[in-house]
């Protein structure tokens, strides 16, 4: 159990990096470049699980399967369905709630954060 808490520390420690990534291009694409703004959260979520699938490989889970193809299509299926729930919170917490668009994606990655773990540990990195 103190191994699956370690690996999901690090798994969160990714992410922050992952955040950084994905807020860094969300709000080039939408604030500099005018672009719609799921349209941006979709880039810089993809741009993140993609950074964060090969920190998450090599470092939290420590994995030495050569099949990498297959891992990552796995791990950005994974990903997808997570931007899907992202993308869902966004517009309910928009929408619904009115609440500030970046204020609503820290809470939909907070959520999309345990998705993504569990299916990883229990899928892609095994």
């Amino acid at each position: 159990m103190l191994e699956l808490g370690f690996k999901f520390f690090r798994f969160c420690l990714v992410g922050l990096s992952g955040m950084a990534i994905d807020y860094g291009i969300t709000f080039l694409g939408k604030e500099r470049l005018k672009v719609n703004k799921y349209v941006a959260n979709g880039v810089g979520f993809l741009c993140a699980a993609t950074s964060n699938f090969f920190f998450n490989k090599f470092w939290t889970f420590n994995d030495q399967n050569p099949d990498e193809l297959i891992q990552y299509s796995k791990y950005l299926s994974f990903a997808l369905i997570g931007l899907g729930i992202n993308t869902f919170i966004i517009y309910l917490l928009i929408n619904k709630k009115d609440m500030n668009f970046y204020w609503a994606k820290l809470i939909a990655i907070a959520v999309v954060v345990l998705w993504n773990f569990i299916a990883n540990y229990n899928f892609t990195f095994i």
